[in-house]
């Protein structure tokens, strides 16, 4: 079934929404390359013609040996999916700077190494799709925030001024703006004080989004023809205000 389906290459893949999009794309018959941290996770998946590479996120050699070497085996890459990310919430005022350094590195260098392991061959090939997940707080501001949303808001711009200059070469780039969705991302923070008040928050609505919500987002968003760029979704909660 594999053999007419092209690669997908799935960030962060390890747990979340990463693990719920690979799951996913790997039941519709697609071969994946899942990309992470925690390599144990990602082979406790145990997907079907599935490639799982432990890659530092800065790490842009690694990323490009492991997509090579998945791409020998499956063809091209047709759509990398960017979903590593990691959510440190403090007062800018307080907050130790080599957590503000940690997510740039996740949030922002990783989507960047991401992006120019595909563009060349995407622009050649005058096709396919990069899909980078940000956040509602890419959109908008929330409090203790301000470092995380910072990096969200630069992905909400990049996605959006690297599609602009791609366009002319028929590739597609979307912007998933997840709001609170139940993952593993709040008990990166450090505070027990906003971690308390972060689950008062999702209680108040009663519940949030599951990691299968946005997967089937991003995959409506990559099924569509490729003339058809959906440029952003947002999707949240429906009690979730802000």
């Amino acid at each position: 079934m594999t053999q007419n389906k092209p690669l997908i290459v799935i960030t962060g893949a390890s747990s979340g929404i990463g693990k719920a999009t690979a799951q996913l794309f790997s039941e519709n018959w697609f071969p994946t390359l899942l990309l992470a941290r925690r390599i144990e996770k990602l082979e406790a998946l145990d997907l079907k013609n599935s490639i799982s590479k432990k890659v530092d996120v800065t790490d842009s050699f690694a990323l490009n040996n492991a997509i090579s070497e998945a791409e020998e085996k499956y063809w091209k890459t047709e759509c990398i999916i960017n979903n590593a990310w990691l959510m440190l919430l403090w007062d800018i005022s307080e907050q130790n700077p080599d957590e503000w350094r940690k997510m740039f590195d996740v949030n922002i260098i990783w989507v960047l190494n991401g992006m120019q392991a595909v563009l060349p061959q995407m622009k050649k090939r005058q096709s396919w799709t990069i899909i980078n997940v940000s956040s509602v707080a890419g959109r908008k501001t929330f409090p203790n925030h301000a470092a995380y949303c910072g990096t969200k808001f630069w992905v909400h711009a990049i996605t959006e001024n690297a599609r602009e200059d791609a366009a002319n070469n028929n590739i597609r780039m979307v912007t998933i703006a997840p709001g609170a969705v139940e993952t593993e991302l709040l008990s990166h923070t450090t505070s027990n004080e906003i971690i308390d008040g972060y689950n008062a928050w999702k209680d108040d609505m009663w519940g949030v989004l599951s990691p299968e919500n946005i997967a089937n987002a991003i995959y409506y968003a990559y099924n569509q023809p490729q003339w058809v760029n959906i440029r952003e979704i947002v999707i949240a909660a429906t009690k979730q205000q802000p």
